[in-house]
């Protein structure tokens, strides 16, 4: 399944919220590759740079969430953010939010600006080595 065809199969109000999400992070990082896999009992959409987990974003039952890895690896971002998105729910490396009202995109855009600064292979490298 591609991309596209993933988020096709969303209800049309999710479908506009996680392409929109979905295009911000290919903009904001032009590392990634976007990939649908399964991750946590739910398919998703996963960005990786090389081999490593970046981001995930995914449609379930109730809610949505993105995966953003700096989010879990470097804390001021999430402190950031967790005070500026607080209708959303923050858990250690995502958010699950059910709407756009929960997730505005422009703070969107600004924490995956933000979380692309963040060389998240190098940090799985350097703790790798440790």
């Amino acid at each position: 399944m591609t991309v596209q065809e993933y988020i096709s199969t969303l209800a049309p109000e999710r479908a506009a919220l996680i392409s929109s999400l979905h295009n911000t992070i290919i903009d904001t990082n032009k590392k990634v590759k976007a990939e649908i896999g399964r991750m946590m009992g739910a398919e998703m959409i996963q960005y990786k740079i090389g081999n490593y987990f970046v981001y995930g974003l995914a449609s379930v039952k109730n809610y949505m969430s993105l995966h953003a890895m700096p989010l879990y690896g470097h804390k001021p971002i999430h402190e950031k953010y967790s005070k500026l998105l607080t209708k959303a729910t923050f858990q250690k490396g995502c958010i699950n939010f059910k709407n756009a009202e929960e997730m505005p995109l422009n703070i969107a855009k600004d924490l995956l600006t933000d979380c692309a600064k963040i060389d998240w292979e190098a940090m799985i490298e350097k703790y790798k080595k440790k």
